[in-house]
């Protein structure tokens, strides 16, 4: 017998068992009105045949009591109904009052033996609400990365299947391969597309070439810390209630068809469980964010080898030289591959994990002036997001080729050029007046870049001359955005500018230079329309302690009586 599911599906039922079905419903509701009738074991993905068990939820208006569950056996069949008031249920549909426990089962396939018509809209609006979490989610956990980020509608559908089965490890059972979901797909998607639909109307989202697109109005609503603990708080209840009301026919089928699985589950641990029962599909291969060469999944797993040999050789023959170019709290490697096609370099990047002692000292240091992004995972999404977004603005920077969010490593156009801090140090020695005419330019048109780059209310972080690169023909290169931030402390970039230039002079008898270094600075930082009150805020002692323990007091002094009498630009050069 054929009969429509939720998923506007076909499939074949046993016309008894549906019979029976509804019949023991009728006989639970007494005088109440019967809402609807669904039968939740994932028919529409797999065949019912061998079941000893068979699950079904009943929606009454004004059901005594408000919630209960009834067992009856029929011809070896032992059917489970799930009844419930539908005022509690439409509750746990619109704020998940029993943790979705009753609602979530429209989440899996099912089978709708009446009020086909209510079950779909209420399937929608539960979805609706799981997309809206899953968007939340995505812009708390990702929040340099979510206004770029392209996502395609079976990251929800995924995301919200896999999320389940690792609340309750036992939906499993029912599930013993996720991926054959995809024979049902276009099917379920269709009340996520409708409910991604309404989100649109509602300006959270936009659909673009069938991607969805998070809007700048939806993730502004995220910034409230709030909704972090609420969302976190869902899963306690979730979790109980989803359990409490699974065990059971979880539990028969499982011992019934399962036994010896089973029995050798109980000697290992709960939390590698599913990862052994269920062949997951990875939901973040449907989320991309742009790149120079293209979109790339959140999933991308690539290494530096994988790298080297599907982007770089792309099936030619080439001898490759992998390199370690520095980096203390990164690892960086400079990629060099030469063959028939020419010459090709690329810098690859991967962010380490900086919690532990060696952090401390830093987080000590800057205490009270400036926070730092401390996980691999946060500082590649700046990198990338910030390193994206000045790309877009006309800004020197690297172009990013491929990123491995799996393995938190970046591929980066490779610039041949020298860093600032270089001719800084020549600067501090030299007596030639060609010489430091020439950093001190150099000095100047940073500044110039850097108040353009504050104009666009973005603050680098991390503007040590170092990562400011000076091509042979001239051309400054701005690098390393892993601190970068929309907004931020516009007087930390110039402090830290300055004093890291102050470091690298020579110890005694440089006030001089350190004073010709700031003028020239400031006038390019001021001239481009950078701010006087973020100049003159860098000589405060708020900032100046914190570069006290690495370079000597007369020279910072020297840069920061420059900042503080800093007065209206003066014409370059003089």
């Amino acid at each position: 017998m054929c009969w429509a599911t939720g998923l506007n599906r076909e499939i074949n039922l046993d016309k008894d068992l549906v019979s029976y079905i509804i019949d023991f419903s009728r006989h639970i509701a007494g005088r109440s009105e019967i809402t609807a009738i669904a039968l939740t074991d994932n028919y529409a993905s797999q065949s019912s045949d061998g079941r000893i068990i068979h699950t079904a939820i009943l929606i009454s208006h004004y059901f005594q009591p408000r919630i209960m569950s009834y067992l009856r056996t029929v011809k070896n069949k032992t059917i489970l109904v799930f009844a419930v008031d539908q005022w509690i249920f439409e509750r746990d549909v619109d704020r998940g009052l029993l943790g979705e426990a009753i609602a979530g089962k429209l989440v899996f396939p099912y089978v709708a033996l009446h009020g086909n018509e209510y079950l779909r809209a209420i399937e929608v609006e539960l979805k609706k609400r799981l997309v809206t979490e899953l968007l939340e989610n995505l812009v708390m956990n990702f929040p340099e990365l979510a206004s770029s980020m392209q996502i395609l509608p079976q990251y929800f559908m995924y995301e919200v299947f896999s999320s389940r089965i690792r609340v309750f490890p036992l939906l499993s059972y029912d599930l013993p391969d996720l991926s054959g979901l995809a024979q049902i797909e276009p099917d379920t998607l269709i009340s996520y597309k409708t409910a991604l639909a309404q989100l649109e109307a509602e300006e959270k989202v936009k659909n673009q070439s069938g991607y969805v697109t998070i809007t700048k109005k939806f993730i502004a609503q995220c910034q409230d810390p709030k909704l972090r603990f609420i969302n976190f708080s869902k899963n306690a209840p979730r979790t109980l209630f989803t359990s409490f009301f699974g065990a059971l026919p979880q539990l028969m089928n499982v011992v019934s068809q399962n036994t010896e699985t089973f029995i050798r589950t109980q000697k290992i641990n709960w939390p590698t469980f599913p990862n052994q029962m269920v062949n997951f599909i990875d939901s973040q291969k449907y989320v991309f964010f742009p790149t120079s060469q293209g979109l790339v999944s959140l999933s991308d797993k690539i290494d530096i080898k994988g790298f080297t040999q599907r982007m770089l050789l792309k099936g030619q023959s080439a001898n490759i030289e992998v390199e370690p170019v520095g980096g203390v709290l990164n690892d960086v490697y400079l990629i060099n591959a030469s063959g028939d096609g020419g010459n090709t370099k690329v810098l690859a990047k991967r962010f380490k994990e900086w919690s532990g002692f060696k952090w401390f000292p830093l987080s000590l240091w800057s205490f009270g002036t400036r926070s730092f992004a401390v996980s691999g995972q946060a500082r590649l999404a700046k990198e990338i997001a910030a390193s994206e977004f000045l790309h877009s603005q006309g800004f020197n920077v690297p172009k990013i080729l491929h990123v491995s969010n799996a393995e938190r490593i970046i591929f980066m156009e490779f610039i041949d050029g020298e860093g600032l801090n270089h001719a800084i140090k020549r600067y501090a020695i030299a007596s030639n007046d060609w010489v430091a005419s020439e950093v001190l330019n150099s000095v100047h048109r940073f500044g110039d870049i850097l108040a353009k780059v504050h104009a666009s209310n973005v603050s680098l972080g991390d503007t040590k001359p170092d990562n400011v690169l000076i091509k042979p023909d001239g051309t400054l290169y701005l690098i390393d955005f892993e601190q970068a931030l929309r907004g931020g402390d516009k007087a930390w970039d110039v402090a830290v500018f300055l004093y890291y230039c102050g470091h690298y002079l020579q110890p005694f008898n440089s006030n001089t230079k350190a004073e010709a270094i700031a003028v020239a600075f400031v006038e390019g930082y001021l001239g481009a329309g950078g701010k006087l009150g973020d100049v003159r805020k860098a000589a405060t002692s708020k900032y100046t302690r914190i570069f006290s323990i690495f370079t000597m007091p007369p020279i910072m002094l020297a840069m920061a009586d420059v900042c503080r009498n800093a007065e209206l630009p003066k014409k370059w050069p003089p």
